[in-house]
């Protein structure tokens, strides 16, 4: 008889915030890397993840066009036990292009995003709400200031950061306890374990991987087959051209290690990140319920410290093609993050 295998459960940060040991990015449901799923289809892989125990649900009031997947995560909400479901979305990015991204922090619009998500999700209160990219234009005390507001009303409950800086981070909680930061990471993606990781330890702050499997990358897909189409991977520096072709030998050596430790490339990649401590919660998305159940079972991988280092070292940052992400991004995340100060 196969074990019951009992998702674990997890301290974010030190306010009081406890979620699954991994949880599931939405996004992905209504398009970006992909095509959007029917929204029948979309739910069901909800509910599925909540079955197996993935309680932390992450959107966005940018994912989708004209916010559909807050409103695909607010119809899923109504099959599910409110009370026992983590719920992270976000507000900042207005909207983006090939060429821009605009950002927006004032106090006012702040408040608009929250009662326009609470409304699109049709719930009393969201628990974790990420300023999703940082207003360089105004001091993020004003930001901030509205959201203390925003959790002494109960409308929200946690506050969290998405590609901060460390003087952001700081300063951010000097006014309110901050419970998350939401930032790339993954065998390919490490920028954030010089500064950003010890500060989040320092302060008593969660952290969330986004695109913990390398926007897909471990998974091998685009190496079998091909990049979906009309997938923003098709402009990706690291999907594309030479750089592609580069990358190709770090998902191999991955590939290798995988059949030693008896799990797929993606198990591996994201059993690494989940053993970069017990406050890393990675949100993997997937459109698919057999690339979910792949995904929750690499909570069941065990590595050594020596795995660890083996797993890392296969993975040079320095060999690694082309930037992490695509140029307009690039503009908004967290080294160019600072905001004025205070006056």
């Amino acid at each position: 008889m196969a074990e019951q295998f009992e998702m674990p459960r997890v301290k974010l940060g030190t306010q009081g915030l406890e979620v699954s040991k991994i949880g599931y990015g939405c996004m992905g449901l209504t398009g970006n890397y992909n095509s959007p799923i029917p929204e029948e289809e979309g739910i069901a892989i909800i509910k599925e993840a909540f079955s197996k125990g993935v309680t932390f649900l992450d959107t966005s009031d940018i994912y989708g066009k004209n916010h559909a997947n807050e409103y695909l995560v607010g119809k899923a909400l109504k099959q599910l036990p409110r009370e026992k479901i983590q719920l992270a979305t976000k507000f900042g990015i207005v909207e983006t292009n090939a060429s821009q991204i605009i950002i927006k922090g004032s106090p006012q619009y702040t408040r608009s995003c929250c009662e326009a998500s609470l409304k699109r999700l049709d719930v009393d209160y969201i628990d974790l709400y990420y300023i999703h990219r940082i207003d360089t234009t105004i001091p993020i005390e004003e930001t901030m200031g509205e959201l203390k507001k925003l959790v002494d009303e109960g409308k929200i409950k946690y506050i969290g950061l998405s590609e901060a800086s460390p003087d952001t981070i700081r300063r951010a909680h000097v006014v309110h306890p901050i419970t998350a930061l939401q930032m790339e990471y993954s065998l390919w993606t490490r920028d954030i374990e010089e500064e950003i990781i010890p500060l989040c330890r320092e302060l008593g702050i969660g952290i969330v991987p986004y695109s913990p499997v390398g926007r897909g990358f471990f998974a091998g897909k685009a190496i079998v087959e091909s990049v979906p189409p009309n997938s923003l991977l098709e402009y990706h520096p690291r999907f594309t051209g030479q750089n592609f072709d580069k990358n190709k030998a770090i998902y191999f050596r991955i590939e290798a290690l995988a059949k030693k430790h008896g799990c797929t490339p993606a198990q591996l990649a994201l059993a690494w990140v989940l053993h970069q401590g017990d406050d890393v919660v990675p949100i993997p998305g997937t459109t698919k319920i057999k690339n979910l159940h792949e995904n929750i079972g690499s909570v069941k991988v065990k590595l050594t410290s020596d795995d660890l280092k083996e797993i890392s070292d296969a993975v040079p940052i320095n060999e690694v093609a082309g930037s992490r992400t695509l140029d307009v991004f690039v503009q908004v995340s967290w080294r160019f993050a600072n905001t004025p100060p205070l006056k």
